[in-house]
């Protein structure tokens, strides 16, 4: 009897075993679709008709619900929290690593039910990441803010496609480690891309794939995520382990173990934004540049004007963190300007000089950008951020 490679608990799970249960609550994932599906299957006829024998949209979204524990349990779910730990270059990034989903949209990159005060990101209707130190929450716009918002449905990108404004149209088949998948293409509202692909035994998502910066100052990289170790929780399979992999290459990119899901705690929406806290001056300063992002001359105003108030305060740092949010959010002349008066100003710190360096490199000044970091580690020549960069450039 052939047996599919999921991993269950330990075991695998055959395939005549589960095609039985998917069958039972295929004509029920269906009529729970309903009217929601009715922008699936709109999108699929869109693509052509499908070609014989080849399932419908509707029909492979059916049973990707039944597969993993029907529809109607699917929505019920109104919180989830993930835990676990996660590894970049096969280290360990983070050990206790933790993501929360709750219903219609909020997400947290973090722990709600254990807040971490250095770093925290989320979406509660707009991106946010929040920096312990200095003191500082940014709503983000660009690559930041897409990354933050493209995953926030508790459902997936399939399975609350309409509740997302989303559309799922039927892409053809390929084969996925000796496997028959079905691949779809999902489109996002502000008209992002991705690719889900559906093992067509399991009815599970075995694949995604989609082109996205990986870093704040990476070029976007087509990239495969790998789904695998399927548990149940409560009812509902969920993919305990994920891998990201670079397609060009075939580099590991990152990968997540989660150690346990967490449905439905009772969570407070607040626990998705950020928190509220009385900020100092500096703090307050900072935020304020970073607000006035895309006006050059406002930012040098605020600045200045700052420096000159405050001459007792060391803003060296604190601006140093602004310059490079300004520059992840496509703001390059705001925050080179910003900078190039923040290195005059500590023409003693290797770090501000690093900090400029790199803004024009970002810039693609890959010119003054070498210039910047040469001093930086003619200031300190054990400055290994700065070596890194310098070396990139060759």
């Amino acid at each position: 009897m052939p047996v599919l490679p999921i991993n269950y608990r330990g075991s695998t799970i055959p395939v005549v075993d589960l095609a039985t249960t998917i069958v039972s609550r295929t004509a029920g994932a269906l009529r729970a679709l309903g009217a929601g599906a009715s922008l699936l299957i709109l999108a699929g006829a869109a693509a052509g008709a499908p070609a014989a024998g080849m399932p419908t949209v509707e029909e492979i979204l059916a049973h990707h619900a039944a597969a993993r524990g029907g529809f109607e349990r699917l929505k019920a779910v109104r919180s989830i929290i993930y835990r676990g730990t996660y590894r970049e270059g096969g280290q360990v990034v983070m050990l206790h690593a933790a993501m929360a989903l709750m219903r219609p949209y909020y997400k947290l990159v973090g722990d709600p039910e254990h807040p971490d005060p250095d770093f925290a990101e989320g979406y509660d209707g707009s991106a946010w990441e929040l920096y312990g130190d200095p003191g500082i929450v940014l709503r983000t716009v660009g690559a930041a803010s897409a990354a933050g918002r493209h995953a926030t449905r508790i459902g997936g990108p399939l399975i609350d496609a309409a509740d997302a404004g989303s559309t799922v149209t039927l892409d053809g088949t390929e084969e996925i480690d000796g496997r028959k998948a079905y691949r779809l293409l999902v489109r996002m509202q502000d008209g992002f891309e991705q690719q889900e692909l559906i093992d067509a035994a399991s009815w599970l998502l075995v694949a995604q794939r989609k082109t996205a910066p990986i870093h704040a100052f990476g070029s976007s990289i087509a990239s495969e995520e790998r789904f695998g170790d399927y548990r149940t929780v409560d009812g509902i399979l969920f993919a305990f382990a994920v891998r990201e992999v670079e397609i060009a290459t075939g580099k590991v990119l990152n990968e997540m173990q989660w150690t346990s899901i967490t449905l439905n705690r009772d969570l407070d929406p607040q626990a998705f934004s950020p928190p509220v806290f009385r900020h100092t001056l500096l703090q307050r300063f900072l935020e304020q540049l970073y607000e006035e992002r895309g006006d050059e001359k406002a930012v040098l105003w605020t600045y200045r004007d700052f420096r000159r108030a405050h001459a007792d305060l060391d803003t060296r740092a604190g601006v140093e963190v602004i310059g490079y949010q300004m520059v992840k959010m496509g703001d390059h002349q705001g925050a080179i300007a910003l900078l190039q008066a923040n290195a005059a100003d500590y023409p003693r710190a290797a770090s501000s000089a690093f900090a400029l360096g790199r803004a024009y490199v970002a810039a693609g000044n890959v010119a003054d950008g070498r210039t910047a970091l040469q001093r930086a580690l003619a200031i300190d020549p054990a400055y290994e951020r700065a070596a890194k960069a310098l070396a990139a450039l060759h």
